[in-house]
Parts: C-alpha cells; sequence; structure tokens
C-alpha cells in the first residue's frame, strides 16, 4: 500500500517514512501543503497522514482542497496538543480522523490500518437532488455548480432533509436530528432555517424546493419541470 505523509518537520517525517516502509508500506513525502495536495491529486494513495501547520497551503486547505476535487482518500490529521478546535475543524473539512501531537508511533500506526480496513467505502455518498449536491464529508454544498455557503445548522438542516428526498420529515424528526437532546427551545426554530434555506437555494437552475406539507413537515423535491 502507498501512503503519504505531508510533514514539513524533516526529521519527523523522515522517522514516520522509515517506521512505515519497514512494515512493507511505500511512503512518500511532501514537506509544504502545495506539494503535497499536488502529489494528492495525481497519485493514488491509499492514505494520508496530513499534518495541520504546514507551509504554502495549510492541512485544513489541503483536505478541503482534496474533498472538494471529490477525492476520498483516508486522511489522518496530526494537530497540536489539546487543541480541541482544531481537531472538530479537522473532522468537518473531510478528515477522517486526527491525533493529537506528540503521539505514539504505535497509536498512528494503529489509527492508519483502521483507516486502511474502512477505505473509501466508509465515506458518505454525495447527496443529490436536482442540479443540488450536498457532499456530509466535506461539509460542503452547491446548486448548479455554485457553492452555496451555509451555516452549521442550515447544512444540517439541508442534510437531513436530503437524505429522504421526496418524503415528508416531520418538524420533530428534523429537531431530533439536528439539535441535540438538551435542546429546550422553541421547536419553531426549524421554520427560521427553513425560510433562511430557501433564500440561499434560490438561484437559477438548483432544480429542487423546499415544500411545506401543512401539518406534517417539509420535503425536499425537484422541481417539476
Amino acid at each position: 500500500m502507498r501512503l503519504l505523509i505531508i510533514e514539513d518537520e524533516e526529521r519527523l517525517a523522515q522517522s514516520l517514512r522509515q517506521g512505515l516502509a519497514a512494515e512493507g508500506y511505500a511512503v512518500d513525502l511532501a514537506h509544504d501543503g502545495v506539494r503535497g495536495l499536488e502529489l494528492a491529486l495525481t497519485e493514488p494513495y491509499s492514505a494520508i497522514v496530513l499534518d495541520l501547520m504546514l507551509p504554502g497551503l495549510n492541512g485544513f486547505k489541503v483536505c478541503r482542497e482534496l474533498r472538494t476535487a471529490g477525492n476520498s482518500v483516508p486522511i489522518l490529521m496530526l494537530t497540536a496538543k489539546n487543541g480541541e478546535y482544531d481537531e472538530a475543524e479537522s473532522l468537518d473539512c473531510g478528515a477522517d480522523d486526527f491525533l493529537s501531537k506528540p503521539f505514539s508511533y504505535v497509536v498512528l500506526t494503529a489509527r492508519l490500518r483502521a483507516l486502511l480496513r474502512r477505505g473509501a467505502a466508509a465515506r458518505p455518498p454525495v447527496l443529490a437532488v436536482g442540479a443540488l449536491r450536498i457532499d456530509p464529508a466535506a461539509r460542503r454544498c452547491t446548486a448548479a455548480d455554485r457553492q452555496v455557503r451555509l451555516t452549521t445548522k442550515e447544512f444540517a438542516v439541508l442534510e437531513c432533509l436530503a437524505h429522504r428526498p421526496g418524503e415528508v420529515v416531520p418538524k420533530g424528526g428534523i429537531l431530533d436530528t439536528v439539535w441535540d437532546a438538551a435542546f429546550r427551545g422553541d421547536v419553531n426554530i426549524v421554520e427560521v432555517y427553513i425560510a433562511a434555506l430557501r433564500r440561499k437555494l434560490d438561484v437559477p437552475g438548483v432544480g429542487c424546493r423546499i415544500e411545506t406539507v401543512r401539518g406534517a413537515g417539509y420535503r425536499l423535491v425537484p422541481d417539476a419541470h
């Protein structure tokens, strides 16, 4: 199996390469984000170990570019110690797993083996309704080939509807999916997000719309024409 390590600390990168090569992996190195992205887009890797802090392009940008390009290679992101926000953003931008520095080599190889077992099939599929495309892994939405910028909650509500295209999704079902069990606010908050989504999707060529089914809920349907 062929791996790519994108890490600007050359001693660490070389150490990882030697260890993984000894276990039978073929390993390529890149020491900046631009070169790493170039390799990742042109070579068929089984997995990528991607450092967050890189010259040129940081790990978040590299990861997002790969997911935007439709590349589903498993990515293990290396983050700063106790960087919980970095860890959360790593997953949001499409990474499959993360490991905080400093890390145990034994744990890194175990994480890699788990990613390789799951492979690309573990990534959720891109959801499509009309010309709308929703990529849950990359947290990206496009309509008529144009990116639609959504807040986290807007994206989650739209994804909830897109998982059941043409079906009525009750307001309570959206609340249960998008908000956690501790939510004690007004259930009508769903209406606010539906209205925001309708405004953002009101562009030519989207080919779908959100319908209100009075007394039942909402459904995402393709346009009739």
